[in-house]
């Protein structure tokens, strides 16, 4: 399997394009000072959406201006920096209230794949941490309401002072080919009708990432799997994962699906994903996707195909 041990390089969502500058989070000023400049760029985030615009060239940007008067009460967080602009996101869902052009707005499943590399980081970024802040609003030591503090990178509780910082959840996600070089694509329960996708599952306490790809895969499956390779990893903000990515070799090829979490397992040739993808008996992730570019990793091409299911 020569292409399973070659990283895959330009995954979407990817490319470390922003300077965060850490450094400058300490300053309590910090954000103050930004949205008061005309200069800073602003991403304002309703609920999971973003205006996105036309740049020079394929794709999309994110839709981006100076800061307004209503920015300074709304929840923000300091980006960092790229092109000498300093970036800001705010969390603007009094906007959809004030009429504010909600049909312009698109998801990032809608549009990730085609932002430009800016775009892509800003509003990954701004999601990621928009989530984390609706669903920690609380101290989990006393109960008492935290507050956000360090360019909205932490909250910290008024009344112990301790400091409760963002997670992001681990999560492994691999192609298992056989030894005829035929990947193993699943149907998980609640997935759309004929979507289909390789495996993936939480990394556990205490658990080293290739021994997450070897129980994830025996438990929904039943196949043990060595030469277990790292081959890329993709920010997936739904609300809070870093997905990494594998590829693995399967020691056999009986399945013996986990009922309560797979639908429905088989092995394809590539002759036969071409056959079922242009029938439409099985659909694949869209190309923002690591699980859509692992199945092309393994394919040799891009995959031509309209009919795509999210991950």
């Amino acid at each position: 399997m020569p292409r399973g041990h070659a990283v895959i390089h330009d995954l979407p969502l990817s490319r470390p394009v922003l300077d965060r500058r850490a450094d400058l989070r300490t300053d309590p000023g910090l954000l103050p000072r930004l949205l008061a400049d005309p200069g800073t760029a602003v991403l304002r985030l309703v609920g999971d959406r973003v205006r996105v615009r036309d740049v020079e060239g394929p794709g999309l940007g994110v839709w981006v201006s100076p800061p307004s008067d209503a920015d300074r009460s709304r929840l923000a967080f300091y980006l960092g920096e790229a092109g000498g602009t300093a970036y800001v996101g705010v969390v603007a869902d009094d906007l959809v209230a004030e009429g504010d052009g909600d049909a312009a707005l698109r998801t990032l499943r809608q549009v990730g794949a085609e932002l430009d590399d800016v775009g892509a980081a800003t509003y990954v970024t701004t999601l990621a941490l928009a989530n984390w802040h609706r669903a920690h609003g609380h101290c989990p030591r006393c109960g008492a309401p935290t507050a956000p503090d360090l360019g909205g990178w932490i909250r910290r509780c008024p009344r112990d002072d301790s400091e409760h910082f963002p997670r992001t959840d681990m999560a492994v996600i691999v192609a298992v080919v056989d030894a005829d070089d035929r990947i193993l694509l699943a149907r998980g329960r609640g997935f759309r009708a004929r979507g289909m996708s390789v495996l993936a599952g939480f990394v556990e306490p205490g658990e080293t990432l290739v021994g997450a790809v070897v129980r994830e895969v025996a438990e929904e499956v039943g196949v043990d799997v060595r030469d277990v390779t790292y081959v890329g990893d993709q920010p997936w903000p739904f609300p809070s994962s870093l997905m990494l990515g594998f590829t693995a070799r399967a020691v056999a090829t009986e399945l013996r699906l986990q009922e309560a979490e797979i639908e429905a397992a088989r092995w394809f040739s590539r002759d036969e994903l071409t056959g079922a993808l242009a029938d439409g008996s099985v659909v694949v992730s869209g190309r923002i996707s690591i699980s859509r570019r692992l199945i092309e990793h393994w394919y040799g091409r891009p995959l031509d195909t309209v009919d795509v299911a999210p991950r």
